[in-house]
């Protein structure tokens, strides 16, 4: 029987936060694509049918930040799942999707694994 790892997509802009992302959730059983700003995600999502959630920083250069990030994922792409992360910000539930999840940088590795698995347990 064949089964389907979730797919999640890692947007954040500094190089070590990212691949320490990639890794911890590479090692619980994920497939993780990373990307450096909302632009490169934007890009990987048109091309990816099989992302199932996005983990943005908030706080990134670009064209958008994780905020605006998170809406136009939601808007053009509803069934993904998103979970915003920041160690400057915080993000009341008002200023994120409906459904959306946020992770208070530092975040400790068990409660990163934890979310991205409640809300990809229907995968």
């Amino acid at each position: 029987m064949l089964t389907m790892k979730p797919v999640i997509l890692i947007v954040e802009d500094e190089f070590l936060l990212r691949m320490d992302s990639v890794e911890i959730l590479d090692d619980a059983g994920f497939e993780v694509i990373p990307a450096v700003n909302a632009d490169e995600a934007v890009a990987i999502l048109s091309a990816h049918t099989n992302v199932h959630l996005v983990f943005t920083d908030i706080q990134m250069p670009g064209s958008m930040d994780g905020l605006k990030l998170a809406s136009f994922v939601r808007n053009r792409w509803p069934p993904i799942k998103i979970v915003a992360t920041s160690g400057h910000v915080r993000a009341a539930a008002e200023d994120l999707p409906a459904g959306s999840v946020f992770l208070p940088k530092p975040y400790h590795q068990a409660d990163l694994i934890a979310t991205m698995r409640d809300l990809t347990a229907n995968v």
